[in-house]
């Protein structure tokens, strides 16, 4: 059985409450009163992002067991709607068990609002702006990612590898490829 971090369920039940909340009217007779009512539409909001197509890679995302860890760093990332743009993109998905693998306290901490920047780079490794099918993935190839970087594909007798993580499936997306991979890609530290 897959775990996952308990922060990922609140995270995800918090955020499922917050829009509910928005999403039901008061109880007839409960209304606040205006001057309760001033501070919170005086609070500036983000527009709401564009519907999810169904078929893109964030979509994909969303509906796969294995991704909540993936997903819940997206949202605090806030890079749902960059990810769910039209692309063309390609995205390097580690699963949930290839987040447990990073030592304790990681990927909570990366989470956290004061490390966003540092995330967003982490994630940004794992894109690169282009479409790469399996089957164009060549051993040797070096893709540049989203954050600058280089990453490097090996294939052998048939498997995938990127870095040292291995492509264990990939799903074709309306505006890119997911590969599903079994570790989290960082950046390969300078060379002195």
């Amino acid at each position: 059985m897959t775990k996952f971090p308990i922060w990922v369920l609140g995270a995800l039940l918090l955020g499922a409450c917050g829009k509910q909340a928005e999403k039901e009217p008061p109880a007839p007779g409960t209304a606040k009163s205006s001057q309760s009512q001033a501070p919170a539409a005086q609070a500036p909001s983000a527009p709401a992002p564009p519907p999810l197509d169904p078929k893109n890679i964030v979509s994909i995302a969303l509906a796969s067991k294995d991704h909540t860890t993936l997903v819940a760093a997206l949202k605090a990332a806030d890079y749902v709607t960059a990810v769910a743009n039209p692309g063309p993109l390609t995205v390097f998905a580690p699963t949930d068990a290839a987040f447990a693998k990073l030592p304790a306290g990681t990927v909570e901490s990366l989470v956290k609002p004061e490390n966003q920047a540092k995330l967003k780079e982490i994630l940004k490794y794992h894109v690169t702006t282009s479409v790469y099918e399996a089957s164009d993935l060549t051993d040797g190839q070096v893709l540049g990612m989203a954050d600058g970087g280089k990453a490097t594909i090996h294939v052998n007798d048939g498997k995938i590898t990127i870095n040292d993580a291995n492509v264990v499936a990939s799903v074709r997306g309306s505006n890119g490829v997911v590969h599903v991979i079994d570790g989290v890609l960082l950046r390969p530290a300078p060379t002195p």
